[in-house]
């Protein structure tokens, strides 16, 4: 029963991606790799951007799947990330945070979590990313990604 569940819940996110109502020259997607802390756990995952919404302000909702410390973690993060003006160069850095639905194996089930983030991005693609979590969130995650442009 477990399992339907995680299945279930990827799926509603794998089709939200579907109904993002921006246009496809605006949006871009990519993929992580890293680590957390509480659970102690090697993660990895995809994400979604969308055009800014206002200013420089993107949705970036993520599924990021952590195993070790004896426990599997979807987790479900819908974030939003403002990136800030730089003068001219190849990296900018980024801030956000938002709400999470953490799905965890065993007897914990789903429950909420809030994440914080702060990044740096290169304009190739290339990002660094750390994240700090309240409620049920992991403590803490540091990951490395690429958007695909």
């Amino acid at each position: 029963m477990k399992h339907v569940r995680l299945v279930c819940a990827i799926a509603s996110f794998v089709a939200f991606f579907g109904v993002l109502p921006t246009p496809a020259a605006a949006q871009s997607f990519g993929g992580r790799v890293g680590v957390s802390a509480d659970p102690d756990q090697f993660y990895f995952g995809l994400h979604y951007e969308t055009k800014p919404l206002v200013d420089h302000l993107v949705f970036r909702p993520n599924i990021e799947i952590g195993v070790g410390d004896d426990t599997t973690l979807a987790a479900l993060n819908f974030e939003f990330a403002y990136k800030f003006q730089a003068p001219k160069g190849a990296w900018k850095f980024y801030a956000g945070g938002g709400p999470a639905l953490n799905i965890y194996s065993g007897d914990r089930g789903a429950e909420p979590g809030f994440n914080i983030l702060l990044g740096i991005g290169h304009k190739d693609g290339l990002f660094f990313e750390v994240k700090v979590g309240a409620i049920d969130s992991p403590n803490f995650k540091f990951g490395v990604g690429y958007v695909f442009k």
